[in-house]
């Protein structure tokens, strides 16, 4: 059984002049195998996630889904690689992957093979299996800020100590007056930021993802 996924493609070249201690990462932006579009990959809540981060042929819908409230949802921006958990003592995870081809979930490995190709294998009742080897064509991506909402994340205590005030003190004192507010500018977006040159951004922020719901 070939695994024939949504997205990928193969780059010559690519971004082989990454650090090999980032051999075994497999977060960044990769090309499936037929090109016809990139998976961003990203750890999410402590798993490996992934959604389709760009389309060859743009405006696509996930017309076989079972689901029949989901046939007309983007496939832009739509989860692919499901709550991927890291095997013990290997350069592996291993979840779901999602096959827009025919709407299915399977079971699936992604090993980063490298620094910039990712292999993945799926399989249908735990033995027939298929696979395929995309292509790295942007760098890693550092660990998410929506994270930092995870549940048990640490929160801040207690507020800030006021500055001595200008009215009700003892001393006298007055607090120096406010620095006149600079002047806006036109600013490019930040990493993991919605922009026109990137409409999904960081893919732990998805409903779908943040969820955890597919």
């Amino acid at each position: 059984m070939r695994l024939a996924l949504y997205t990928g493609l193969i780059l010559a070249g690519g971004f082989t002049g990454l650090n090999p201690a980032l051999a075994a990462d497999p977060t960044g932006d990769w090309r499936v195998a037929d090109a016809v579009a990139n998976i961003r990959v990203a750890q999410c809540n402590g798993s490996m996630w992934g959604a389709v981060s760009w389309e060859k042929q743009p405006g696509g819908r996930d017309e076989y889904n079972p689901d029949a409230s989901k046939k007309t949802r983007p496939t832009l921006g739509m989860a692919t690689l499901i709550d991927m958990k890291k095997k013990p003592g290997t350069d592996q995870w291993e979840g779901q992957v999602y096959n827009a081809k025919d709407g299915q979930l399977y079971s699936a490995t992604i090993t980063p093979v490298g620094t910039d190709q990712l292999e993945i294998k799926g399989c249908v009742m735990g033995f027939l299996c298929g696979g395929e080897t995309w292509t790295r064509v942007g760098p890693p991506i550092p660990l998410s800020t929506a994270n930092a909402m995870a549940k048990g994340a640490p929160k801040p205590t207690g507020a800030a100590p006021k500055a001595q005030g200008s009215t009700g003190g003892t001393t006298g004192t007055t607090a120096p007056a406010p620095a006149p507010a600079a002047p806006k500018t036109a600013t490019t977006a930040k990493p993991g930021q919605k922009s026109a040159a990137d409409p999904v951004g960081d893919i732990c922020l998805l409903p779908e993802i943040a969820g955890f719901a597919h």
